[in-house]
């Protein structure tokens, strides 16, 4: 066969062996509950971390995180005093947060939400 760079090479010599570790490295197409689980609380230390580091009064911060399906809802609590450090001007920082976890949550296949009230 001549190759004129339109044609794919021909598969000989891929094992059926080879193709079930190809699709094992590629992860699940749907987490499964125990990873899902382990994915959402991943992700709720990820927004603690965050979260914790722009506020004045850590303790103060109540973060819930809840999963239904292949998405997750992220619950930022904050005193308002706190409010305005995690949202930022023009809500810079809260879209930078929801960035990190648009590509954490995408790690795991899960859309990730995050909710910030005072």
């Amino acid at each position: 066969m001549v190759d004129d760079g339109n044609q794919l090479p021909d598969d000989e010599g891929l094992e059926y062996d080879d193709l079930d570790e190809l699709v094992e490295d590629q992860g699940d197409v749907a987490p499964s509950s125990a990873n899902a689980d382990d994915a959402t609380e991943s992700l709720r230390e990820l927004v603690t971390y965050i979260v914790h580091n722009l506020v004045d009064d850590p303790e103060s911060a109540e973060i819930t995180a809840d999963r239904r399906g292949a998405s997750v809802y992220i619950q930022v609590r904050l005193s308002e005093d706190d409010l305005g450090k995690v949202i930022g001007r023009g809500g810079r920082i809260a879209k930078a947060i929801r960035t990190v976890l648009l590509v954490a949550g995408s790690r795991h296949h899960l859309r990730v939400s995050l909710d910030i009230e005072s």
